[in-house]
């Protein structure tokens, strides 16, 4: 996976003004992906992870629910700041390639929906410094499922008003955590899905970094969106986005 394009803005800065949409309507991670995640690694409360772009913390949470003390490494503040706090989330400023903890430090490093954004290459030359032997990768994305009806039609409200970044469209290519370092990658996904109102369905566009906040493009979006609600809206008034939440894994040598 390249790094993003140098005409990409900085993928550091890129939701400074959408943290508190991306708090309220980002989806979260069924439990099926955190069960597979964890599998096999032992006491939730003996383990030590680093949730790496962490942004609002919502994958970050789900760790510490589950009892593990966490490392939250986001390097933009606004992010940081909309994050709630959690007696077991210790959050930094940090990058994916340097991310200011010591050597082998975690048993389990999490990138919830950023890998995407990092030099694929230096990201992990730093998560295998950072990882104890034996500790676990795990990459995870919700993917918006293309098969849906509702779901398709959100997407192809984006695209049509020219969003959608570069970044974004790269499929994750396994061969980037590489041998000897990190054993074999493996593969696991599940179904999610979120339910919104119509302002919710707004909110979850304007949570995207390439999406305009204001002029003709926003506009338009809008329209689109309502449309698309009317259109999908069941008798609470909700309309559902599905996804395929696919996880992979891989090993610290």
């Amino acid at each position: 996976m390249p790094a993003p394009s140098p005409s990409e803005p900085d993928p550091t800065r890129r939701f400074s003004d959408r943290a508190e949409d991306y708090a309220k309507y980002r989806p979260g991670y069924p439990p099926a992906a955190f069960d597979a995640l964890l599998a096999g690694l032992g006491d939730p409360a003996r383990l030590v992870a680093a949730d790496i772009g962490a942004g609002t913390g919502i994958s970050t949470r789900l760790l510490a629910d589950r009892g593990l003390r966490v490392f939250a490494v986001e390097p933009n503040a606004g992010m940081r700041a909309a994050a709630a706090s959690h007696p077991r989330i210790e959050w930094r400023d940090g990058t994916a390639a340097a991310t200011g903890l010591v050597a082998a430090a975690v048993d389990l490093v999490l990138c919830a929906q950023s890998f995407h954004w990092f030099d694929a290459a230096l990201a992990v030359r730093e998560f295998e410094r950072i990882l104890r032997p034996g500790g676990r990768l795990g990459l995870l994305w919700n993917k918006r499922d293309r098969d849906d009806p509702c779901t398709a039609g959100y997407r192809q409200a984006i695209l049509d008003i020219g969003g959608e970044a570069p970044a974004e469209t790269i499929e994750f290519d396994p061969a980037v955590v590489r041998a000897p370092a990190f054993g074999e990658v493996r593969r696991f996904t599940t179904p999610n899905h979120q339910r919104l109102l119509c302002d919710g369905l707004i909110g979850r566009a304007m949570s995207a970094s390439y999406v305009p906040k204001a002029g003709p493009g926003h506009e338009e979006l809008l329209r689109r969106l309502v449309a698309l609600h009317a259109r999908f809206a069941d008798a609470e008034r909700m309309v559902t986005l599905r996804y395929v939440t696919t996880l992979f894994l891989a090993e610290r040598a």
